[in-house]
């Protein structure tokens, strides 16, 4: 396994992460378990979870994620091995989660204390808010509209939130999610101006089919050293081509929730069947491609991944062990440029 210290943090993390969003949905206790414990074993020690997860949320099974890594934490005394990231919800009408939900200080102490409690922890490593509080182009969506002031909680608030809760050593550094230039910049301006915590990870998507992050926050990932946690390296699976042709296997995230169509457009499926293509020329398997490719890329300090089975979670995981070379790099940015960010 590779290793990162994450920037202006004393955190060392592996380069591939792991993803718990389907723990509780398609995972039980004990497959989350079995994967915690083979990551583990394989030398991952970064863990990232949310309290809206396991996806797709649903009052049924809101937290059942943080409780089966809580539960793990506890049975297995491993967590002085880990680095635990989880994240806060940002607005949305979620009254199961909480009531009139906003990245204020009552909500932000109130998830703090629930995830804290689910985790079966004393501290969260990394903090991150989920989704920005204001109106902005966020998941992909375009027409960027004026949004309504009154809904604003100031950013300067937020983060006035987050040193009250690791002045009490609750939680050690906090990171942003889903964030835009224009968000990230004034984070860091903020936090500079008024001595505030300082973001220091940005849990963005970004995968061959959606590199949209290289548009402007790759460069700020650089200057300012905020590195990507890249989430959905693998396009919600669909780059290991198992979805072409329109296949639906069994058991298959997007073959289960038809809300994740993201990565099926004419265009996306167009550029899936190229990249796939490649790898099987050069005799690679196309999933361990796809996440090889967001590996080696400079401003990423850690690859999100997720699985549902131990065969897969193996393979993603030996991904790191894959140096994709100057030759397939080329092919790569060739059909790049000929399906350019299909799926934003």
């Amino acid at each position: 396994m590779k290793y990162q210290k994450i920037a202006h943090s004393s955190l060392e993390v592996s380069k591939i992460c792991l993803g718990t969003m389907t723990f509780g949905e398609q995972n039980s206790e004990q497959d989350a378990h079995r994967q915690l414990d083979f990551a583990l074993e394989r030398g991952v020690n970064f863990i990232d979870t949310a309290e809206m997860y396991p996806v797709p949320p649903s009052p049924a099974t809101q937290g059942r994620t943080e409780s089966y890594i809580g539960s793990w934490l506890k049975k297995s005394g491993n967590r002085e091995r880990v680095v635990l990231a989880t994240k806060v919800a940002g607005p949305r009408t979620l009254p199961y989660i909480r009531e009139n939900m906003a990245l204020d200080r009552r909500n932000i102490h109130d998830a703090v204390e629930t995830s804290l409690e689910r985790l079966q922890t004393d501290y969260i490593d990394l903090y991150q808010l989920h989704w920005p509080q204001r109106q902005t182009n966020t998941f992909g969506k375009l027409n960027f509209s004026e949004p309504e002031e009154a809904s604003l909680v100031p950013l300067l608030d937020t983060l006035e939130a987050l040193q009250e809760l690791v002045r009490a050593g609750k939680i050690r550094y906090i990171g942003v999610s889903n964030e835009t230039p224009w968000g990230v910049m004034n984070y860091l301006r903020l936090a500079e101006k008024h001595a505030l915590p300082r973001i220091v990870t940005i849990q963005n998507p970004y995968n061959l089919l959606n590199r949209s992050f290289e548009v402007g926050l790759a460069e700020i990932s650089h200057y300012e050293e905020v590195g990507l946690l890249a989430y959905s390296p693998m396009a919600f699976g669909a780059l290991s081509g198992k979805y072409l042709d329109g296949n639906k296997p069994a058991g298959a995230r997007c073959t289960l929730h038809a809300r994740f169509s993201r990565y099926f457009t004419p265009q996306g499926i167009a550029a899936t069947k190229a990249y796939v293509e490649l790898a099987r020329q050069y005799g690679l398997d196309p999933a361990q491609m796809a996440l090889a490719f967001v590996n080696q890329r400079p401003f990423v300090t850690s690859n999100i991944i997720g699985a549902t089975t131990l065969e897969q979670l193996e393979a993603n995981i030996a991904s790191v062990d894959l140096t994709l070379s100057a030759e397939i790099m080329e092919k790569i940015e060739e059909i790049g440029v000929r399906y350019s960010n299909p799926c934003p």
